[in-house]
């Protein structure tokens, strides 16, 4: 029964790693490098997520109003803006709470009392769909009462634009390094099934059953993805601090994810995609020997 003892199979998972080094390190190295793209492209989409919620502006529309409007008049064009087609929120920002912003923001306008404020009152509006801009924009300034519309359309849609691209290389990078860490797996746990080709025909012979013969190979396996994914954290870790410290240091108005926040998913994450790699790769290397 000492054979079926768990050390046994962990044993023999390790003595495989080490007889095929070069293959291991290559399966590990190649599978590291996917989970290090793959982590950096998810924490990159993360942060422009969280960057647009904060920069809520973007997807902002801001209607002035004409600067004599009774109060009346402007509740009734909030109430017909609130109305219309692709609006999430509708903010009435008053000729006062205007003049306070920009004295906040402007020196220049400091020295402004509210008897001369030039600021008309206005609504900020926060849409939905980039798409419908257009048409909300057209329907905004045909309202009575209505003498500007700003919008930033052109802005949101480079950012949105950006985000696609992102989102698409990120896929492609991890198809290809996916299909390239397999295949490596699969030919390390190959060349270890092949070294001991002998003595699994033994064991076959004296009647050991699948699961004892395929064990070792797919611990070997679950190594391979978990000290990747180790590996793998670290990395992410350091580069995640160094960009967000050059980042914090040149360009202020960007904020990050703190990467506390982060690492708990990040590395479970890791771990989950590297064992199920490993796994898989020692599965279907094992189905192709053994069917032999």
């Amino acid at each position: 029964m000492r054979r079926y003892n768990p050390f046994y199979f962990i044993g023999q998972a390790f003595e495989g790693l080490w007889r095929n080094g070069v293959m291991s390190f290559a399966s590990i190295a190649v599978l590291m490098s996917l989970l290090v793209v793959t982590g950096g492209f998810t924490l990159l989409v993360a942060n422009i997520n969280k960057n647009l919620d904060e920069f809520n502006s973007i997807k902002q529309i801001v209607v002035f109003c004409e600067q004599d409007a009774t109060d009346e008049e402007i509740a009734v064009l909030g109430d017909t803006i609130g109305k219309l087609d692709n609006i999430e929120k509708v903010q009435h920002v008053t000729k006062k709470e205007g003049l306070e912003k920009m004295k906040a923001e402007y020196e220049a306008y400091s020295d402004v009392s509210e008897e001369d404020n030039p600021l008309p009152d206005s609504f900020v509006i926060t849409y939905i769909d980039n798409e419908k801009v257009s048409d909300l924009d057209y329907q905004l300034k045909n309202l009575d009462g209505v003498v500007k519309v700003n919008n930033r359309l052109d802005l949101a849609t480079k950012i949105e634009s950006f985000k696609r691209g992102v989102m698409l290389v990120f896929a492609w990078f991890l198809v290809i390094l996916g299909v390239v860490s397999f295949f490596i797996i699969m030919n390390t746990i190959k060349l270890s099934v092949f070294s001991r080709r002998n003595e699994i025909s033994i064991m076959q012979y004296v009647g050991a059953t699948g699961w004892f013969i395929s064990l070792p190979y797919i611990i070997e396996g679950i190594i391979i993805g978990i000290i990747a994914s180790v590996a793998a954290y670290f990395i992410e870790w350091y580069i995640y601090f160094y960009i967000e410290e050059m980042v914090h240091s040149n360009l202020q108005f960007i904020s990050f994810i703190p990467f506390t926040e982060l690492k708990g998913t990040v590395l479970l994450g890791f771990i989950a995609i590297g064992i199920g790699a490993g796994i898989i790769g020692s599965l279907v290397s094992l189905a192709r020997y053994l069917r032999q």
